[in-house]
């Protein structure tokens, strides 16, 4: 007699879930528009907050009547004509040519040299040391370190000489040029290298045919980095020079101020102008021909 089976209870069947609402259906797309509006009104905020040092640089020197505000209440080419019968409009732009030209070579020579070593010389505390150096020409700036500055060139006799302003201005950039610049010479293969030894290169030949054509963007990028740098710096050749001969246009424009510190704004408007113009322009050339970038192009 076999014995009967009881069937085994099934399992509860799982509601099927209930359909979302007509409110929280609409919520989705009022909170993501909300959410975008907010986003779109920060932007416009930063980008007015930006654009304005930007409209007074344009607008003030053509104004018949200058002042903090940036309006243009009439078209004038007076202000243009002040400045340039200024005499030292044009000494004050050559020298800062100068500094800015002869500093940006001596930083990329140098740097380019000191990444390649740093890159393919294996020696103990090699990045540490690097990376030490970035550190300390990021703590120690100019202004703390200008009383030992004065002090070393004044022994030395480069106090009131450009060549001490351009010595002092690229060892300070010099620690970061270097940490720029040994990224694109990591990129470079080593047995590129191997290959022209191979043949007979000897390593000034590897050098200037092999490592120096690849990493030539990054020497772009970073002259044009010291340039810019130098150009607007005030305090080193403020301190070191004292011939108004030799004072770039960083320190002449400080002479725009009267002897009771009230701005003349035709004069200053317009030269901020003149002297940014150079750099603009520089760096429209650079990027259309290399391009910016902090790493190297080449992959193995």
């Amino acid at each position: 007699m076999s014995a009967a089976v009881s069937p085994a209870p099934s399992a509860p069947s799982a509601s099927p879930p209930s359909p979302p609402s007509a409110r929280s259906r609409a919520a989705g797309p009022v909170r993501t528009v909300a959410t975008r509006s907010l986003v779109y009104a920060g932007v416009c905020v930063l980008v007015v907050f930006f654009a304005l040092p930007l409209l007074w640089l344009v607008l003030t020197p053509f104004s018949p009547a200058p002042s903090y505000r940036a309006t243009l209440s009439g078209f004038t080419f007076d202000n243009m004509a002040k400045l340039f019968d200024n005499p030292q409009t044009w000494p004050s732009i050559r020298n800062s040519l100068v500094l800015a030209i002869g500093s940006s070579v001596l930083v990329i020579a140098l740097a380019a040299l000191a990444a390649y070593a740093l890159s393919r010389v294996r020696i103990p505390g090699r990045d540490q040391l690097l990376y030490a150096l970035l550190l300390l020409s990021s703590i120690v700036t100019g202004t703390a370190a200008m009383v030992p500055i004065f002090l070393m060139l004044f022994q030395i006799g480069l106090i009131d000489r450009q060549v001490g302003v351009i010595l002092v201005l690229s060892g300070g950039l010099l620690p970061a040029a270097v940490f720029m610049l040994k990224d694109f010479v990591d990129s470079i293969p080593k047995s590129y290298e191997e290959s022209a030894r191979v043949f007979g290169a000897t390593p000034g030949q590897i050098l200037r045919h092999i490592v120096l054509p690849v990493i030539r963007p990054g020497m772009a990028t970073v002259g044009v980095w010291a340039l810019v740098q130098v150009w607007g710096n005030f305090l080193v050749p403020y301190v070191l020079l004292s011939d108004p001969a030799k004072q770039p246009a960083a320190v002449v424009m400080y002479t725009f101020y009267d002897a009771g510190g009230q701005p003349n704004f035709a004069l200053i408007s317009t030269f901020a102008l003149v002297y940014s113009v150079p750099v603009v322009v520089l760096y429209l050339v650079v990027n259309r021909r290399y391009g910016f970038a902090f790493q190297g192009g080449i992959k193995g």
